[in-house]
């Protein structure tokens, strides 16, 4: 298996699990989400649902490039909430609160998700590009 099919069941079975998480412990995420958002609740739901399609979405060649689309465009939209995070100073788990460097370090590994997703939208080496017809 190469690089870049082990660091997409890497990230797969991560948005997966993180995804799992939002429905199964929601309550650290509702904090998170930036105040001026309506229904926090709902959009941890929202965002888990799609962080779960988009990394399964990941391992089935037929759709890779869309999910790599979609886990980019939900990487965007939660960054408020990470910046949130790192502005009040809010960790996930209160038992154990995340120094604050540590916060606004999260900000440029979105940059790397990001960039990470985008490479999983692109055909891999020897593979055919499918157009839809």
């Amino acid at each position: 298996m190469n690089t870049k099919a082990v660091l997409r069941v890497l990230l797969a079975l991560a948005m997966i699990g993180i995804g799992i998480d939002h429905f199964a412990n929601p309550v650290p995420f509702v904090k998170i989400v930036p105040a001026m958002l309506p229904a926090p609740l709902v959009l941890v739901y929202v965002s888990g649902f799609f962080e779960i399609l988009g990394g399964a979405g990941l391992l089935v060649p037929r759709v890779r490039r869309a999910a790599g689309w979609g886990l980019v465009a939900l990487y965007v939209a939660v960054f408020p909430a990470n910046v949130n995070m790192a502005v009040h100073h809010i960790s996930l788990d209160d038992a154990h609160p995340l120094p604050p460097v540590a916060l606004w370090l999260r900000l440029p590994v979105q940059a790397l998700l990001i960039g990470l997703a985008y490479w999983m939208s692109r055909p891999d080496a020897g593979e055919r590009r499918r157009d839809p017809a």
